[in-house]
């Protein structure tokens, strides 16, 4: 009888451990490229967030994560689409943290992930595109539409009381989308648009770009690029030419590689990227600060909470298959339930597995709207004295 019970306790330590499994989420940023500063703070924003589910234990039997990286470089469509091949098909991830630029995140999307049923949730990809595309139900971001970034920037414009403005923009969907949702926000608004012009990444000089800008006029330059590319090289150019000398800046442009290019040459500039006040965020940068990383930089919130929502919705449904979760997603993101912050995923787990709902707000206050993306909250920031200075949210 002693042995028949021995036999019978491991059997279900077994069982229990089968239940159990090693789940891959992919990383898919671009650790190369225009963006290539903010890219590690937002891969680190995500692994804290799989690090703290694993650490819990609570999460499908004792399930561990681990995270898969891969280089999405951010502009080239093609290596972004094999990067995500390569996480699928070689690596069997279970879904997605990103992609980073929304034209290799269109891309990667409709040309991989849809044909594999992969869950990807972007911190980052803002295009209106993103909006309407078909995705199966497959996609989601963290950050807001570039159609509401538009009329955040146009109204901290106005602000300013800057009547004029000159807009170039990177050469690709984000930069198009939001030059002209901003351009036609703007204008409703009782701006006016001198001229809206595109610009090539990758170039040495962009003294040309700047000078048609500078016929045109305008009281500040809307510089909708990459901080780590043409965007600076504009700016660059248009300071050594004393063509503007105020810049808006949206999130792209937002980061710390500004205060290191230009200092106090950029003093009075504005602008703002996604991201949202209260105890969340103040948590996940005292988190952050912990983990040996600057949680302040972009996206690096919204790759937190992306990578929370997976493996949330994982637990909700009882499933590390991205086609059974990704119709978890909205569910747990959304009320009702109880409001759950960073730091917060193990209790999140032990509502969800003990049946209860939970309403995930994060880092950057999520909440989900239909088609899966962020209703989006700004901060607003602005140089002072060659540094970037947040002077509140919208």
């Amino acid at each position: 009888m002693k042995k028949l019970l021995l036999a019978t306790a491991a059997g279900a330590l077994l069982a229990g451990a089968a239940g159990a499994e090693e789940i891959k989420l992919g990383v898919s940023l671009g650790f190369t490229g225009p963006l290539e500063s903010m890219a590690p703070a937002m891969q680190q924003g995500a692994e804290m967030a799989m690090k703290e589910v694993s650490d819990s234990g609570l999460l499908m039997d004792g399930s561990t994560v681990v995270s898969v990286t891969g280089d999405s470089t951010c502009i080239d469509a093609a290596a972004a689409t094999a990067t995500v091949e390569r996480l699928i098909a070689a690596e069997g991830v279970k879904g997605i943290m990103g992609g980073m630029c929304s034209g290799e995140t269109i891309a990667s999307l409709e040309n991989v992930a849809k044909a594999n049923g992969m869950v990807m949730i972007s911190p980052s990809a803002t295009s209106p595109a993103l909006t309407t595309i078909e995705d199966d139900g497959l996609f989601f971001r963290t950050a807001p539409s570039d159609a509401r970034q538009g009329d955040v920037m146009a109204d901290i414009v106005m602000d300013h009381g800057i009547e004029t403005v000159a807009v170039t923009y990177t050469n690709n969907d984000y930069g198009k989308g939001l030059a002209d949702s901003f351009a036609n926000a703007f204008e409703e608004k009782g701006g006016t648009v001198t001229v809206n012009s595109a610009h090539d990444d990758g170039k040495g000089d962009y003294s040309a770009e700047v000078a048609a800008l500078a016929a045109a006029g305008g009281d500040a330059l809307v510089v909708v690029g990459y901080v780590d590319q043409g965007g600076s090289g504009v700016v660059r150019a248009a300071l050594d030419t004393g063509a503007f000398e105020t810049f808006v800046f949206p999130d792209g442009m937002v980061g710390s590689a500004l205060e290191e290019n230009f200092g106090s040459e950029i003093d009075g500039s504005f602008g703002q990227n996604p991201a949202a006040d209260g105890p969340g965020r103040e948590t996940f940068l005292s988190m952050a600060t912990e983990a040996g990383f600057d949680g302040s930089g972009a996206f690096s919130g919204e790759a937190y909470d992306a990578a929370a929502l997976m493996l949330l919705a994982m637990a909700k449904s009882g499933s590390s298959d991205p086609a059974t979760y990704k119709g978890s997603v909205m569910d747990v993101a959304n009320a009702p339930g109880e409001e759950i912050l960073p730091g917060e995923l193990a209790k999140a787990l032990e509502i969800i597995n003990g049946g209860g709902d939970v309403d995930y707000v994060g880092a950057t206050a999520v909440e989900l709207i239909e088609p899966g993306e962020s209703s989006g909250t700004y901060r607003e920031i602005e140089f002072k004295d060659g540094k970037m200075e947040i002077v509140g949210y919208r």
